[in-house]
């Protein structure tokens, strides 16, 4: 059986609150130990119930759900799922900032939205393709787009892992990238584990962002 991951569900109607806890309650891996209807309520809920992830909205009375994403980070009380909608890049880059770790849309289907809280309870950060593309397209604009420098820590990828993280900056997952690479899934896995701790960052979310700010990927690719 696998292992039970407690879940914190955050917004601000009751109804949604409602709806994701039917969805999440049928699933036998995933428990729902709390609920909260604004950004202070949710620190405190996850203080009292140390969640594995919190399903984070975003637009809430008093406290919103970006700073209340940044206290939970900081203090280490749970990883936190925002879910955004499509035309507030806003909200997606300061959630970012905040250290969330993963991104879905309000819109996602079911399975889709239960496979980002497995993910990112399995400390695997997660992005939605279409918020993957947003990212890419910040992390390529501007005036210092094509100018970035290097980092040093580019220099301890071998060649393999600078393909895996090409792919997961393409917003691919591990199957896909195994299915282009000719590896297997578990392969994939230690190959991201390894990116992530030579260049220095939590988990493959923020590996994307690192990927397009050091120029691994291109706008063209």
């Amino acid at each position: 059986m696998s292992e039970l991951l407690r879940v914190l569900l955050v917004d601000d109607h009751a109804m949604v609150r409602s709806g994701f806890r039917l969805m999440l309650s049928v699933e036998p891996d995933l428990e729902v130990v709390g609920e909260a209807a604004d950004g202070m309520s949710a620190v405190i809920a996850a203080r009292e119930h140390r969640p594995d992830v919190v399903l984070m909205d975003v637009q809430m009375p008093g406290m919103d759900g970006i700073e209340a994403t940044r206290r939970i980070v900081e203090e280490e009380l749970g990883r936190v799922v925002i879910l955004t909608t499509f035309d507030r890049d806003d909200y997606l880059f300061d959630a970012l900032e905040a250290g969330a770790s993963g991104f879905m849309l309000k819109n996602a289907e079911p399975e889709q939205l239960i496979d980002a809280v497995r993910a990112v309870g399995h400390g695997h950060g997660l992005l939605a393709p279409e918020v993957t593309r947003r990212v890419i397209e910040r992390m390529t604009a501007g005036p210092d787009a094509g100018a970035r420098r290097e980092p040093s820590e580019l220099a301890l990828l071998t060649e393999r892992e600078r393909e895996v993280l090409v792919g997961l900056a393409r917003g691919m997952s591990n199957a896909e990238i195994a299915r282009e690479l000719y590896l297997g899934e578990a392969t994939i896995k230690t190959h991201v584990s390894n990116c992530l701790a030579k260049v220095g960052v939590r988990d493959r979310v923020h590996a994307v962002i690192w990927a397009y700010e050091a120029g691994l990927v291109s706008p063209t690719r």
